[in-house]
């Protein structure tokens, strides 16, 4: 067992690197286990295997505007002012297939989806014609096969149409249905306890009190792992610094990873990182990185175990950068960032300190990107004042004014 260092009322004497951070993490998470969920259930979830296609779509040859079934050489040579005749034979509608065929000189009245028979080979579109009784003027040609949809021209037997680890969306909702899917292999979504310690912290969207703070880390903690593709199953608050309730809390669930905010820091009261450490493992305490220094990460129970900073700032950092990846990971997502990013021009030079990553919220101007001038750990407004983040990495001492930056963007 590594031997635990007491970093409380001391500081920390070694900070992990933000890569061997995540070397533990992708060592230590796993894809987590296939489950079949109803169609109606499966948007946002993952692909746990390929799906191919049993059946052919469409399965018949069928119109894809409304018009008329014919043979396409008794319309060769049709024009407005030479006109061609073919005889009306009857009328065919979607889902109703017409029981006879279409013989040289008839055309079949017919709907878009439709089925088309199988003695015509196009579709006139109804605004080259004429009808004038039982009789069909054509005032246009049209090619064989024009206008028809051809037997697996959208998606043929045999093939592969999702591949696993796929992020389903809507539109592949409605493919999977068109091929007859009705429950879909999905991977089980990380189960997620969160814990909230501090003594001073009132329940979220309480009115705050003398010398005490509402809590703004479980709410959007909750979200984070919803984004994820986790789902949170419990919440513990405590709101008593005690190192026995917060075993119990880290103990008590059949969560697949356990986080707690608050308590992971080098205060007196700090005791999470002790808890751990003592009835688990507490592989990782302290990271090189600002804000969010005081995370640490281990294993309770075969259950991945997350310290994140109570401030809250530092606590999404800590969150994105660590935790996010690891249930990102075991929901068979992207490990890396959620972001979209945009490459722009720092308007302002960004100080930071080697061998340390700083996550560095900016604003986007007309002219680029520039840092917010609030750093703070706990100033939780000026993440929603921010357009997204800049990453410094840990080789480097700072960014200079008018390089280009990756900008990660909060929307």
């Amino acid at each position: 067992m590594k031997p635990f260092d007491d970093v409380r009322l001391r500081g920390f004497s070694h900070r992990t690197s933000v890569s061997d951070a995540w070397d533990w993490i992708d060592s230590h998470c796993q894809l987590l286990d296939e489950q079949l969920v109803p169609l109606s259930r499966a948007s946002r979830r993952v692909l746990a295997c390929d799906i191919t296609s049993h059946v052919d779509v469409p399965a018949f040859r069928r119109a894809m505007m409304d018009g008329y079934a014919v043979r396409a050489a008794d319309t060769r040579g049709a024009t407005p002012s030479n006109r061609v005749t073919l005889r009306l034979i009857g009328h065919v509608f979607p889902g109703h297939p017409f029981a006879g065929d279409v013989a040289p000189g008839e055309a079949l009245r017919i709907m878009t989806g439709a089925a088309v028979p199988a003695t015509a080979d196009a579709v006139l579109p109804v605004e080259q014609t004429e009808l004038v009784g039982d009789q069909v003027c054509v005032l246009g040609d049209v090619p064989p096969t024009k206008n028809v949809g051809d037997i697996g021209e959208d998606v043929s037997r045999g093939t592969v149409v999702l591949s696993r680890n796929r992020c389903l969306r809507p539109q592949d909702l409605g493919l999977l249905s068109s091929i007859g899917i009705a429950g879909v292999p999905v991977v089980r979504q990380p189960r997620v306890r969160l814990i909230i310690t501090g003594n001073e912290l009132l329940p979220p969207g309480a009115t705050g009190g003398a010398f005490q703070t509402v809590d703004a880390n479980s709410p959007m903690l909750r979200a984070f792992v919803e984004r994820d593709g986790g789902i949170v199953v419990d919440r513990a608050f405590l709101t008593a610094d005690d190192p026995a309730a917060i075993l119990a809390a880290m103990e008590d669930s059949e969560a697949d990873f356990v986080l707690v905010s608050g308590g992971s820091s080098v205060g007196a009261e700090d005791h999470a990182p002790r808890v751990l450490a003592t009835h688990g493992e507490l592989a990782i305490h302290g990271i090189a990185i600002r804000p969010g220094s005081p995370a640490g990460m281990g294993r309770l129970n075969n259950r991945l175990v997350f310290l994140l900073p109570g401030n809250p700032v530092s606590c999404l950092a800590a969150y994105d950068f660590f935790a996010g990846r690891a249930i990102r990971g075991s929901a068979g997502r992207d490990r890396g960032w959620t972001y979209s990013r945009r490459q722009l021009e720092l308007q302002h030079k960004i100080a930071s300190q080697l061998g340390r990553v700083d996550y560095v919220r900016v604003r986007v101007t007309s002219q680029g990107v520039e840092p917010l001038s609030i750093a703070g750990a706990s100033t939780l407004s000026s993440t929603t004042r921010a357009d997204g983040f800049v990453i410094v990495p840990a080789e480097s001492e700072g960014l200079p004014e008018g390089s280009s930056v990756d900008v990660f963007l909060y929307d």
